[in-house]
């Protein structure tokens, strides 16, 4: 195909009377091409009207895309139930260049931020190996949107606790904080509101003010706006979880901090430096911290179990057995768990368990030693009162709490029932045959006494019936 400029040098020289086999040696292009751009007499070639198979059935296609929900293979076949055969490739150009299926793009603008003037937080759902499973894990990220430098930790979910433990840890990474912590319109932060009348939970509100920052959330739906850190995500999913195996949580958030030291050490072409070579500058402007940063923690209030265990979380962590069906107050921070009965005595300190699933944690000092346990019950009462009031039904008893089919509570307590209720002779008769006959059944029992005491004590005048 001839360019214009080509076709502007073909009618130049045709206009000072030279051939067209001249022209073509001239230009080194066919003599065809020559004489058709002589013929036609314009330096723009004519437009190709080519006519579009697609176009006759666009009533058609619009109808199918929208039924369809915008899938062509879907209109593609629909169109062929109704005798209507287009390619595919045709029917995708015919609607990329009649603007169906092809949305308008908007500028994306850009942002200048000044050193030290925000810092952007968002979080994103991944997947990784741990401890030899895959895990659904929530990445927390915070980016200083001057100099691009970032933090990145993970952990199973991400509740205010968790915000407040990766934000104070990201501030603590960085050396100082930003006026500005923005954030995603995220219901951890956000009380009511979204945007710039996003109203903060309180408990978060004194969080950020006593760490000398402020939240604030962008427009819904405006990701461009925090597009220094949801870049970052994708980043994070293809190149550190990429091929990584992890064996337990603490060692994926410490692989993730020795990640993002050497990305922020990485030149970056975009910025023509490293990250934390512009980091350099900007935190000078960033905001001191505190003397103290209080390190964020939770109080619940627990009552120890019966088997010497407070429960937090699905997860059972151990306390002396003098404690036990008692109240006591557990302290959660981001690494420990510390249980308190009172003041003055010392806490039982447990290693957090981060991703809790039904177990338990037993310190050495709370195991109790192998015979040492729980000690037997004394005779139950019922026992006590038979061994008083009818001390020679003592062998019975014994065989009795081995061989009876009852609970043995249950059972000595109908014996002494038996023992209140009937006379001592009889009821001591009918045990010593049971005995030789090794009966324990204490229904069969209570019947074979009614049957020796029936003759003696329930006798009946006849004459007095038949007067009667």
């Amino acid at each position: 195909m001839l360019t214009p400029s080509q076709r502007t040098a073909i009618l130049e020289l045709h206009s000072k009377n030279l051939g067209s086999r001249a022209i073509a040696r001239a230009l080194q292009v066919s003599r065809a091409a020559v004489k058709t751009v002589i013929r036609s007499g314009s330096a723009q070639p004519s437009p190709i009207e080519k006519e579009r198979k697609a176009e006759a059935h666009r009533p058609e296609i619009l109808e199918l895309y929208d039924d369809c929900k915008g899938n062509l293979v879907r209109v593609r076949e629909k169109l062929e139930d109704r005798g209507i055969r287009i390619a595919y490739p045709t029917l995708t150009s015919f609607c990329r260049e009649a603007g169906i299926s092809r949305k308008t793009l908007l500028p994306t603008g850009q942002y200048h931020f000044e050193p030290g003037q925000e810092i952007q937080h968002d979080t994103s759902p991944h997947q990784a190996m741990i401890g030899g499973k895959k895990c659904k894990i929530q990445t927390a990220a915070a980016v200083l949107s001057h100099s691009r430098m970032r933090f990145v930790q993970c952990y199973p979910r991400f509740r205010r606790f968790e915000c407040k433990i990766f934000l104070t840890e990201a501030i603590r990474f960085f050396g100082g904080v930003a006026k500005v912590m923005m954030i995603d319109n995220t219901h951890v932060v956000v009380l009511h509101g979204s945007g710039a009348t996003m109203v903060p939970v309180p408990e978060m509100e004194a969080f950020s003010q006593r760490l000398g920052f402020q939240f604030r959330a962008h427009a819904i739906g405006n990701v461009n706006r925090s597009a220094r850190v949801e870049r970052g995500f994708w980043h994070f999913e293809t190149n550190f979880l990429a091929g990584r195996t992890f064996s337990d949580w603490n060692d994926l958030n410490q692989q993730a901090r020795a990640w993002c030291e050497t990305q922020n050490a990485t030149h970056r072409r975009h910025l023509q430096a490293r990250p934390i070579d512009l980091f350099a500058h900007e935190k000078t402007h960033l905001r001191a911290l505190p003397i103290f940063i209080p390190e964020p923690h939770r109080i619940h209030q627990r009552m120890v179990s019966v088997e010497g265990y407070v429960t937090l979380e699905t997860h059972s962590y151990s306390v002396p057995v003098d404690w036990i069906s008692r109240q006591v107050q557990v302290r959660e921070t981001a690494q420990q768990v510390e249980i308190r009965l009172r003041a003055s005595r010392p806490a039982v300190i447990h290693q957090r368990v981060i991703d809790p699933r039904y177990g338990k944690t037993t310190l050495p000092e709370h195991q109790i030693p192998r015979g040492q346990g729980r000690k037997r019950r004394g005779p139950c009462r019922d026992e006590t009162i038979l061994q008083k009031i009818a001390p020679e039904l003592g062998p019975y008893i014994d065989q009795l709490k081995s061989k009876s089919k009852k609970q043995i509570v249950l059972a000595l307590r109908q014996l002494r029932r038996m023992t209140q209720d009937y006379p001592r002779e009889p009821l001591r008769a009918a045990i010593e045959r049971a005995e030789r006959y090794g009966l324990y059944d204490l229904d069969r029992l209570e019947r074979l006494v009614l049957d020796l005491i029936t003759g003696e004590y329930f006798q009946l005048d006849a004459q007095g019936d038949k007067n009667d």
